[in-house]
């Protein structure tokens, strides 16, 4: 006989156990399945080990920069298993932290992979458990390319099982993933080779932040391979990888090939057959403003639904959901619209709201665009330089802020203020009644004209 709850969540992604422990807080009783490591994608392969790195290549610029600030500093060295082993324990510390929290709000855990058997039926660890609302919050994985030897390269989810630095890496995508694991590397040493379908990393975000991030991956020494595809890898007798490009070229002497070409969504085996959970081409699950999906007390929160792929954005939608369905709170949903990200680039990046491209596309001249390029006071002592740009993308005769960037030092605790005045419906005269705080980087979104 199926075991019955009054919800039913699979996937312990940050989403799934977001809308779960909510729903055990209103009295609802909750049973959460994972079959892998609890946290999901963020807390072990994504943004939180990622800035720990990311975090370590920004260590690795100060004690660059020390002499410019008469600092006599020697580093004798950089040890990646160190890190990796303290960076591994914390991660499993926070595992511990989320398994206490889900037993502390009394959701029942079964770690396996639960595969529906209908629409208010899931089989997993050969029981059966049927549910009053079911929310599917798998999550998603790297995608692969289909090419000869592509086996030999590793995804963003190898990058985090590199047992020690290597020495030369090709490094395949131009999206945040491929951007900020090329910067990492190279920051911390590796000669990192980025090759780009195109001409540009962060295509989808405004044309300042990419030249910007561009420029700096030049300075950094990064070998930036534009308009270049990978055909076929081929791995030598020493363990060295050989790329062969669209163009014929023979690239040799790779320790690693990253590959950060996209992400597709964790359906393939969840037996969605058997309930008639409409997906679209690429495999992940519409919904509706309530993370309805078409079958009926069926949900779908996070990556899996092809929306805003960022952590906060399933936590929001899951909670909502879960206030919507056990507390009566019948207009309870996530506003998609506005929703701030930072991406961990070297330097960083901080926007919310719509690119000047996409601004100038749906808007025409009613569009009005204010841009500062200047060098944050960080590099005034030192002989590097590194541009930062602020930039206020304003809309009709009151000139509402419906974009706000920055890309530069700092950018990433930047933009969180001003996202909240971007959602509020803030105008640049609202920017301009509000005093600078200087010397900052930020000021400059209060100062411009």
């Amino acid at each position: 006989m199926a075991k019955h709850f009054n919800y039913l969540v699979i996937g312990g992604g940050s989403g799934g156990i977001a809308s779960a422990r909510r729903a055990a807080e209103y009295g609802a009783s909750v049973v959460l399945f994972e079959d892998g490591a609890i946290g999901g994608t963020c807390v072990n392969v994504g943004c939180v080990p990622k800035k720990v790195m990311w975090s370590t290549s920004r260590i690795a610029e100060f004690l660059h920069d020390a002499k410019g600030y008469g600092f006599d500093v020697t580093v004798n060295g950089f040890s990646w298993p160190d890190l990796k082993s303290r960076r591994d324990a914390y991660i499993t510390r926070l595992n511990g932290i989320y398994d206490r929290n889900l037993a502390n709000s009394k959701v029942e855990q079964v770690n396996a992979r639960a595969r529906f058997v209908d629409d208010k039926t899931v089989e997993a660890g050969g029981e059966r458990y049927t549910a009053d609302h079911i929310l599917i919050a798998t999550g998603g994985f790297p995608t692969w390319p289909d090419i000869p030897g592509a086996e030999h390269g590793i995804s963003s989810d190898g990058f985090f099982e590199l047992e020690d630095r290597p020495a030369k890496v090709a490094v395949v995508g131009a999206g945040y993933i491929a951007a900020e694991l090329a910067g990492v590397l190279q920051g911390l040493g590796s000669d990192v080779s980025l090759f780009l379908r195109k001409d540009s990393v962060l295509r989808s975000f405004d044309s300042d932040l990419q030249e910007v991030v561009m420029e700096n991956m030049a300075e950094m020494g990064m070998d930036l391979r534009r308009q270049t595809q990978l055909t076929a890898i081929e791995k030598q007798g020493d363990g060295s990888l050989t790329l062969t490009t669209d163009a014929g070229d023979t690239l040799a002497g790779y320790d690693c090939l990253i590959w950060a070409i996209g992400r597709a969504p964790a359906t393939e085996d969840l037996g969605l057959e058997q309930t008639g959970i409409k997906t679209d081409a690429r495999g992940f699950i519409p919904t509706d403003d309530f993370q309805n999906t078409n079958v009926a007390n069926v949900h779908a929160v996070g990556d899996v639904t092809g929306r805003d792929a960022l952590t906060p954005v399933a936590i929001a939608a899951g909670r909502k959901l879960s206030d919507r369905l056990f507390d009566k709170q019948s207009d309870a949903r996530l506003e998609y619209e506005n929703i701030a990200t930072v991406i961990f680039t070297h330097p960083p990046i901080g926007t919310v709201g719509v690119s000047e491209e996409q601004a100038r596309a749906e808007h025409g001249d009613a569009v009005k665009v204010y841009r500062s390029r200047f060098v944050n006071m960080y590099f005034a002592v030192l002989e590097r330089k590194q541009p930062t740009v602020c930039k206020l993308i304003c809309l009709g005769p009151e000139e509402k802020v419906i974009g706000c960037h920055v890309v530069g030092e700092a950018a990433d605790e930047i933009i969180q203020g001003f996202a909240v005045a971007v959602r509020m419906g803030a105008t640049k005269a609202d920017f301009d009644r509000t005093v600078a705080i200087h010397p900052t980087a930020g000021e400059e979104l209060v100062t411009m004209r």
